[in-house]
C-alpha cells in the first residue's frame, strides 16, 4: 500500500513533497546524519520505493503518520477546529455524496472496491495511522494536521522538546526555540511559514497535480464522476472554516485572522503554485474537464502575476517560465513585502470563505 509522505527529510529548503514511501519503507542511496543539540538522525537520501522494515530499522529511519490525536495534546484548540471541518468530518460520509457515485469512481479506478483501502483515494482522503513502525495500519481519520505538514514520527520528538523534560513551552530560550525549528524542518517538518510548501501539498490534491497519480487512472475516475476544479484557491479554502492560527500567547484561544499583508502573501503565493503545476499538469490527463481546469488556474494566476509584475520583477520571469524553482525565488522576495493594494480587487471576499 503507498502513502503520500509530504515534506523534506533532510532540508527545507529542497522540499520532496510527493515522494511516496511503501508502507513507511525507504531503502536510500546514502545516509545523511544530522546532529542538533543532542538529537542525531539517521536519514536515508529518498531514493526507490523499495526495501524491507527491517532495512529501514537498520538505518534508524521509522518514517510514519502517527495520526492527528498525537497532536491534539499540545494542540487542543487546532484540534477543535480540524474536528469540525470538512477535512475532520468527510472522510465519513465521502462514498455516500448524493451529487457524485463513489461507486462509479472506483470501479473506474480499477483497484480495491474499499474506498478506505484503495491507494489513490488513501492519497488525498485519509490519514493513514500507525502507533509504531511496524504497527497495523488505521484508517481513522480524513486529510489532518500531517497531511500538511508532513509525516511526524521523525520531527514530533524534536518539534516537542523544548529544552530538556520539565522544560515547558513558555520557558523555552530563544536560541533554542531556534534551532528546534530548524532541526524539525530538517528532519520532514513543513511550518505554517514554510507557505510555499503548504500550497504546494494542497494543489497535490484540490489541483489533482500530483505526479505520482497514474494519468489513465485519473482521466477514467474523471470521466466517471470524479469531481474536478479550477477555482481553488489558497486564501479562500484556508481562512474560514480550517483557519487554525492559534498564535497569541496572551490568548491562546484567539483564532488571529491575517492581515491584509498576510492574505496578500498568501493569495501570490498559492496562485505561483498553482500556476506552476497547472502548466505541467495540463496535457497529462486528456480529458476536457481537466485541461479546463488547469487553464482557469492558470488564467488566474496570470491575472495576479499582472497585477504583481510592476513591484515583483520575478512575475514577469514566472509568467514566460513557469517553473517551481523561478516560483519559489518569486515567494522568498516577497516574504517582507505588503502587496495588498495590489492583489485588493482579486481577493475573495471574506463571506465566501470555505
Amino acid at each position: 500500500m503507498k502513502y503520500l509522505i509530504c515534506g523534506s527529510l533532510w532540508n527545507s529548503d529542497c522540499c520532496k513533497s510527493g515522494e511516496e514511501f511503501q508502507a513507511g519503507r525507504v531503502s536510500g542511496a546514502r545516509e545523511f546524519v544530522m546532529s542538533r543539540f543532542g538529537w542525531v538522525l539517521f536519514f536515508a537520501t529518498i531514493g526507490f520505493v523499495t526495501g524491507t522494515a527491517g532495512s529501514a530499522n537498520a538505518q534508524g529511519f521509522d518514517l510514519y503518520f502517527q495520526g492527528p490525536k498525537v497532536c491534539q495534546e499540545c494542540h487542543e484548540e487546532e484540534y477543535k477546529v480540524w474536528e469540525r471541518s470538512v477535512h475532520g468530518t468527510g472522510f465519513r460520509t465521502i462514498h455516500r455524496r448524493k451529487d457524485v457515485s463513489a461507486k462509479d469512481i472506483l470501479a473506474a479506478e480499477g483497484g480495491e472496491k474499499n474506498i478506505r483501502k484503495n491507494d489513490t483515494c488513501l492519497l488525498c482522503h485519509f490519514t493513514p495511522s500507525q502507533a509504531s513502525f511496524d504497527a497495523p495500519t488505521n484508517i481513522n481519520a480524513g486529510p489532518s494536521c500531517e497531511t500538511c505538514h508532513g509525516a511526524s514520527s521523525i520531527w514530533m520528538p524534536i518539534h516537542s522538546d523544548y529544552g530538556g523534560k520539565d522544560v515547558k513551552k513558555e520557558q523555552e530560550t530563544k536560541e533554542h526555540k531556534q534551532e528546534r525549528i530548524l532541526a524539525s524542518s530538517d528532519a520532514g517538518m513543513i511550518w505554517p511559514s514554510q507557505l510555499f510548501d503548504i500550497a504546494e501539498n494542497c494543489m497535490f490534491c484540490h489541483g489533482m497535480t500530483n505526479e505520482e497519480y497514474d494519468a489513465r487512472t485519473l482521466k477514467n475516475m474523471i470521466e466517471a464522476g470524479h469531481p474536478v476544479r479550477g477555482n481553488f484557491e489558497l486564501v479562500l479554502y484556508s481562512q474560514g472554516s480550517v483557519r487554525h492560527r492559534f498564535y497569541d500567547p496572551a490568548d491562546p484561544k484567539n483564532n488571529l485572522e491575517m492581515t491584509p499583508a498576510q492574505l496578500a502573501r498568501m493569495f501570490v503565493t498559492g496562485h505561483a503554485v498553482g500556476f506552476v503545476k497547472a502548466h505541467s499538469a495540463k496535457d497529462r490527463i486528456p480529458t476536457k474537464k481537466y485541461v479546463e481546469a488547469q487553464q482557469e488556474r492558470i488564467a488566474a494566476a496570470t491575472r495576479m502575476l499582472e497585477a504583481i509584475k510592476g513591484k515583483v520583477p520575478l512575475a514577469a520571469e514566472l509568467l514566460a517560465n513557469p517553473r517551481a524553482g523561478i516560483a519559489r525565488k518569486l515567494v522568498a522576495s516577497i516574504k517582507d513585502m505588503d502587496l495588498h493594494a495590489e492583489v485588493k480587487d482579486l481577493l475573495p471576499d471574506p463571506k465566501d470563505y470555505k
